[in-house]
């Protein structure tokens, strides 16, 4: 077999340049400190180095939201501990408003403290969050969640979504409540009745807010509204229970009353020989109701806590009688109460979802430093190895070049 110049000087060329090549790659693979730089290094590490970094980049994208999720949560949970600071002083103001030794002045300075903190509480319900997005309008986040029609008259423009964020595989969880809920639909009364004093009874009885001994039965009436109505003299007070028919429930043989007795409780359910029924509530009266006076009993209904909150004011700036004053506020205490435990409600639950987010926080954590050792694993380099081979390599690359030089140099015509 015969071999060319042409071909010693192609295989001695083609030799260089592998060594060379190699010695580049060595090069590059410390300044990169990456032992993988292209699929070819490793293909079957390189496929797997692309599936862990392709979970890590999901992992880092739940981490995202996590931080944006608490980031939302715990705007809104100042927010809502705000609210409850409001609401504990406008209690405050309403059991002060509640001494007989106050003036109408004085009921007027509360009812001008009251009303700045009314105005206060609609501008929180207007709360945007870090994004620019109003917090209590559900899935509507670009609209204002309430605009105020009349003193007390506030509506609600945005619905009841809750947004969410995705922060794990399997999880989404809320970032953001509805204003329906935080503000709007709130029980009122006791929560399951609502007791409320005649406005033109002219005696000093004070009905307290009722309880509830049965909730199924009361749950199974057609829940009135039932009115307690006194006769009689002052000596010799009677009541009577009429439905919203004006039927006596407690008459029997055409009399309907039962005595009077200040505090002591009046159940609706049967008393003596009337036909048997039992409602599963009963309330208190004290003090002494003139006849005629009368006292409601309906079934509860929502009120939004702005309504309550400008009833307080109108009532302190009516200059109503201290027996109608107290029953009123007997009544908008109790609404007031509900609408404070209800923001407390949710901001229990803010607190549950960023104690959760927090959990995940760790756990995610945790995983991209799985993954972040997994890819060191696969992808970095051994500079000590690197730095052998790359030594050996100089070693290989010279000597290729000085056969190369050697072999070249060859000639039949040295030999003639």
């Amino acid at each position: 077999m015969r071999i060319s110049t042409s071909t010693i000087y192609d295989q001695g060329v083609a030799n260089l340049q592998q060594q060379s090549s190699r010695l580049v790659q060595i090069q590059q693979q410390i300044g990169a400190s990456r032992r993988i730089l292209t699929p070819a290094d490793d293909p079957s590490g390189s496929a797997r180095a692309l599936e862990v970094s392709q979970s890590q980049s999901v992992s880092q994208q739940y981490g995202a939201n996590i931080d944006a999720a608490t980031g939302n949560l715990s705007l809104e949970e100042s927010t809502l501990a705000s609210i409850v600071d409001l609401l504990q002083s406008a209690k405050d103001a309403t059991n002060a408003a509640g001494n007989g030794a106050y003036n109408s002045s004085d009921l007027r300075t509360l009812a001008s403290q009251l009303r700045g903190q009314y105005q206060e509480l609609v501008g929180l319900a207007n709360t945007k969050d870090s994004g620019g997005q109003f917090m209590f309008s559900g899935y509507q986040s670009a609209t204002a969640p309430f605009s105020q029609l009349a003193p007390g008259t506030v509506n609600y423009n945005g619905d009841q979504g809750q947004r969410l964020l995705q922060v794990g595989p399997t999880r989404q969880i809320e970032v953001s409540d509805s204003g329906q809920g935080v503000f709007v639909q709130i029980p009122d009364g006791n929560g399951n009745f609502v007791t409320q004093a005649g406005g033109a009874n002219s005696g000093t009885g004070l009905i307290d807010g009722g309880v509830t001994l049965d909730a199924t039965k009361w749950s199974n009436v057609a829940n009135g509204p039932f009115s307690i109505q006194f006769a009689g003299t002052a000596a010799a007070l009677t009541y009577d229970i009429v439905d919203k028919n004006g039927k006596s429930l407690l008459t029997v043989a055409g009399a309907g009353a039962r005595p009077y007795v200040s505090g002591a409780s009046i159940g609706l359910k049967s008393q003596g020989g009337e036909p048997a029924f039992d409602y599963g509530i009963e309330t208190a009266i004290s003090g002494t109701p003139a006849a005629g006076d009368t006292f409601s009993i309906k079934a509860s209904t929502s009120q939004d806590v702005f309504k309550t909150m400008n009833d307080l004011v109108t009532l302190l700036e009516s200059g109503a009688g201290s027996t109608a004053r107290t029953n009123e506020l007997g009544r908008l205490q109790l609404d007031l109460d509900n609408a404070l435990n209800n923001v407390i409600s949710v901001q229990s639950s803010v607190g549950t979802r960023m104690k959760e987010l927090d959990n995940l926080k760790n756990g995610n954590d945790n995983l991209g430093l799985q993954y972040s050792q997994s890819l060191s694993q696969l992808q970095d380099l051994d500079y000590a190895k690197a730095a052998s081979d790359f030594a050996q390599q100089q070693v290989t690359l010279q000597a290729a070049q000085q056969t190369f030089v050697k072999v070249s140099g060859l000639s039949l015509f040295n030999y003639l």
